[in-house]
């Protein structure tokens, strides 16, 4: 994880391009929740495996798809330095230096732009509100 500190400005500016990135991470965690179970593989070459009906070979591939879409997203959020806290509602933090200290600038999917912060060590229920000018 990057420990990089973001400005402001600088966090508001990448939530046009974290906005659909937050909304593929909250579909493709929904699909990995909902299809928690283990699949086999389907092999030719066993004939006494058993075969498994189409729907449950599509929900492997989605499943599998979700995966892919999560380790990527995930991944690009994490060079970037933004931290991902609930997949559930799109929940997000950059480090901020606000007063000679290191917290964080707190915003999810739905809020037009950071109003909130918070202490690196007091999470969502922690937040205060942005003074703004």
């Amino acid at each position: 994880m990057s420990e990089r500190l973001y400005s402001l400005a600088e966090a508001e500016g990448l939530l046009p391009d974290l906005i659909p990135r937050l909304r593929a991470i909250q579909v493709a965690f929904a699909t990995v929740q909902g299809e928690a179970r283990y699949l086999p593989e389907p092999t030719l070459q066993d004939p006494k495996r058993p075969r498994l009906p189409m729907r449950m070979w599509k929900e492997a591939v989605e499943h599998d798809r979700a995966i892919e879409i999560l380790r990527t997203e995930i991944e690009t959020l994490n060079k970037l330095g933004v931290e991902l806290k609930d997949p559930h509602i799109g929940l997000i933090d950059f480090r901020h230096r606000r007063e000679g200290k290191v917290v964080y600038l707190c915003w999810r999917l739905g809020e037009q732009r950071i109003d909130w912060w918070h202490e690196l060590d007091s999470g969502f229920p922690g937040r205060k509100r942005l003074e703004r000018e």
